[in-house]
């Protein structure tokens, strides 16, 4: 018996508080499209093409800020290299199974050429997850045309959902999955913005319906419960939030723990990328610290642990180049905290400067020099356009 597929919402089942666009759906970010191809031969062939279009793009304006960010795992994802490096957009970013991403890139690269003729350098976007379990995915059957109508028939309306385009042939939490999409409003600096995604589910774990366990084994008893190996999911966040590549960064690195609360599978993971990020965060910024003193003492003559030039901290106290006074050393039995300033800095009569973590900060005096330490964080990346 055919049913007809039915949107959470519809079904009582509200996500969060805040409220949705009028499609809840990617498209309800201005001028950003989405288009599908679905291919599907009724017997081994069930897999397609998704595209995500900003509008934006064109011959007035070949790129848009965008951010990439991989959580806890990897891809077969063409075009992100730039992406990260740049910080910038110039092509729809298309879905597909894993084996058709090289096709699919190469048509992309068409569509690119026929849009600039005198261009000579493109970057095509291409991301994937693997529909083997349900598709024979190594005949490729993507072929240049299916690219090119996913781009070109995309249009602004509510988006098919579920089994279509890279989402025929997916599945995820024990179900059946495919495409999904959702928007939300909400309020920056006294105005109203729209936050949309678009998603490629293909992953396991248990369904988690407000709160509840649904597993598929128990509800779907008769069905096939072989689940496919590995696990992934393409997430593309889109805005009109006045956001730079930077801003769409820290976007982009939350959207992946946005999964956590639909699988028990997936909140488990989640916690681990969680605390791996955290060590890692941490074990960065303490090597970056050691880099950024060592630097210090190397560029001024230094010696390693000499207490007339380090602080209980062990920061280097050294004189700016283009200033009168040096920063001032740390008394002897000084409690371990940031020593103050002298009487002359607190009444403004000399140049106000102190070392906070190896980082010399100028009050005054734009000829301070600086030796900036950087936080890092691991590698993590998805797609965002504007």
């Amino acid at each position: 018996m055919d049913q007809k597929p039915r949107r959470t919402r519809e079904l009582g089942i509200a996500v969060g508080t805040l409220p949705t666009g009028p499609l809840n759906a990617i498209t309800d970010v201005a001028d950003v499209l989405v288009g599908h191809t679905t291919i599907d031969d009724g017997a081994d062939l069930h897999t397609g093409v998704t595209a995500v279009v900003p509008r934006q793009l064109g011959v007035g304006c070949r790129a848009l800020p965008a951010a990439v960010y991989v959580g806890n795992g990897y891809g077969k994802l063409v075009g992100s290299t730039q992406v990260a490096e740049l910080g910038v957009l110039e092509s729809p970013i298309v879905l597909t199974a894993t084996l058709s991403v090289f096709r699919a890139a190469d048509a992309l690269l068409t569509y690119l050429m026929d849009r600039d003729p005198a261009g000579v350098s493109f970057n095509p976007l291409v991301g994937e997850t693997n529909d083997a379990h349900l598709s024979d995915i190594r005949r490729r059957p993507v072929t240049e045309e299916h690219v090119l109508d996913a781009v070109r028939h995309a249009s602004a309306g509510l988006p098919a959902e579920g089994c279509v385009g890279a989402g025929t042939g997916t599945a995820a939490l024990g179900f059946k999955a495919g495409i999904g999409t959702s928007s939300r409003r909400v309020g920056v600096e006294g105005s109203s913005c729209t936050v949309g995604a678009l998603v490629q589910s293909n992953f396991s774990g248990v369904l988690t319906v407000l709160g509840v366990s649904m597993p598929a084994a128990e509800l779907l008893p008769r069905c096939d419960r072989e689940e496919p190996p590995g696990n992934s999911c393409m997430i593309i966040v889109a805005t009109d939030a006045p956001v730079d590549a930077r801003q769409l960064g820290r976007l982009a690195r939350r959207a992946v723990f946005a999964m956590s609360p639909g699988g028990r599978g997936v909140q488990q993971r989640q916690r681990r990328l969680r605390d791996r990020l955290h060590h890692d965060t941490a074990t960065a910024a303490a090597a970056t610290r050691r880099d950024a003193r060592s630097d210090l003492r190397r560029r001024h003559g230094l010696g390693r642990g000499s207490p007339a030039q380090l602080d209980v901290h062990g920061r280097d106290h050294h004189r700016c180049p283009g200033q009168g006074a040096a920063c001032r050393p740390a008394p002897a039995g000084a409690p371990a905290a940031r020593h103050r300033r002298s009487a002359a800095h607190r009444r403004g009569t000399g140049p106000a400067t102190w070392c906070v973590l190896g980082r010399v900060t100028p009050e005054a005096g734009p000829s301070c020099h600086r030796s900036g330490v950087a936080g890092a964080t691991s590698t993590v990346r998805l797609s965002s356009p504007p």
